[in-house]
């Protein structure tokens, strides 16, 4: 509890071609040598994280990445792998080798990242070995300085990784250029006023880790904390204890989604109720969005394609809730018999035009730019996509309940 988890971090990630010094940069931000360096080009093959503080942002994460110019079979596999990180870049490092300059390729780069509204540093390698060898004169590196800018719309850093020259400059730039929202998204604070009590619904069954509480509920406390309310934590066979111990009924209940019937059916129609997995879909999604997926569910044939994501990996339960629950609930509710596939971790199918409709996680393993790259990717293939929260609350009907909490916040 005491770490925050990668996935609120803002992401940084370093893209350029091979040998420009990029595992080079990475370990002098990093202030380890976390990455291999070698002049042998393409020495890095899988991107390298780093969980780091730049003050006054706050927790980063920092990724290295292959070069986007690799070739061969290998290659072309380490260049998917790195683009693919783009879906998950906050703010992009765009690395500069000063013996090319800015060429076609550093423009199509740029380009790319511009379009998927990532904001860009450019950043000029080798600083030292360039003035040194005298491979870069006062006139070149003005020619190169004013290239990068009509390219990238900002002046490079120029910056040695090995003398630390520029490197300042650059952490000073990031600070800069960071997303304001990156660490102001409330999760459920901005819905409640100073002083609320709310009363979170966390099961210990099978499927829970043994010892602590997940992620989503973690998180969701700390954020009640941060924003002077109160949480007071139950299983949902001690909901209906809790309730009549206190003198007057919870601002809120969040509960787990699984348990969505029992506690609705528990509290009266006048308490607020939502789940951890709704309050995800608006911290790290679009809830509009994914409440416009669940549209589809009654226009569904027989061999449609479903995709059911997950954005973690974990050992499967004989009831595990997105190979067991929610496919038994999709044929039940349609009468149809669905082709119903799985996809987990950081693998997302690039085809998704193949589907009828995506069912995603909660996203709580996800940063917000990777869960909204997710949800984007689908709209562009024309296919719906929702959440577990929200699909399980349709298919107990108690979705209109279950989403009420936004329009009647307590602030």
């Amino acid at each position: 509890m005491n770490e925050t988890p990668r996935a609120n971090r803002l992401h940084i990630t370093i893209f350029g071609r091979r040998n420009a010094g990029k595992s080079s940069l990475f370990n002098a931000l990093a202030g380890q040598n976390m990455a291999m360096v070698s002049d042998q080009p393409g020495t890095t093959t899988d991107p390298v994280y780093k969980s780091i503080e730049i003050l006054p942002i706050g927790p980063c994460v920092l990724i290295d990445t292959a070069g986007l110019d690799d070739v061969g079979t290998l290659g072309e596999m380490r260049v998917t792998k790195s683009r693919a990180l783009m879906d998950k870049t906050d703010l992009a490092l765009m690395l500069l080798d000063p013996r090319y300059g800015s060429t076609h390729f550093e423009k199509s780069l740029a380009d790319e990242l511009k379009a998927r509204e990532i904001p860009i540093i450019p950043v000029i390698t080798k600083a030292d070995l360039s003035i040194e060898n005298a491979s870069c004169p006062q006139n070149k590196i003005t020619d190169i300085t004013e290239q990068v800018n009509k390219v990238v719309g900002i002046a490079p850093i120029w910056v040695s990784s090995q003398t630390g020259e520029g490197i300042a400059a650059l952490k000073q730039q990031i600070i800069e250029m960071a997303p304001n929202s990156m660490h102001n998204t409330p999760i459920v604070g901005d819905l409640l006023k100073p002083g609320s009590l709310c009363i979170l619904v966390c099961p210990i069954d099978s499927a829970a880790p043994k010892g602590r509480l997940i992620l989503p509920q973690v998180q969701t406390i700390r954020d009640i904390l941060d924003h002077g309310s109160q949480a007071l934590v139950v299983k949902e066979t001690e909901l209906s204890d809790a309730l009549e111990r206190l003198a007057e009924p919870p601002d809120l209940v969040i509960t787990d989604s699984q348990v969505f019937k029992e506690i609705n059916e528990l509290l009266d129609p006048s308490i607020p109720l939502t789940s951890f997995s709704i309050l995800f879909a608006r911290y790290k999604g679009d809830l509009p969005k994914l409440l416009e997926g669940l549209t589809v569910l009654d226009t569904l044939y027989d061999g449609d394609k479903i995709l059911i994501a997950e954005a973690c990996t974990h050992h499967r339960q004989d009831d595990d809730i997105g190979t067991v629950k929610i496919p038994y609930l999709l044929k039940q509710y349609t009468g149809k018999k669905l082709d119903i596939q799985h996809c987990s971790g950081y693998e997302y199918p690039p085809d998704l035009a193949q589907y009828k409709l995506v069912i995603h996680c909660g996203a709580c393993m996800l940063n917000r730019k990777e869960m909204l790259s997710r949800i984007s990717r689908a709209h562009a293939a024309g296919v719906p996509i929702t959440n577990y929260g929200l699909f399980l609350a349709h298919m107990q009907s108690i979705l209109p309940r279950i989403i009420d909490i936004g329009k009647r916040s307590l602030v």
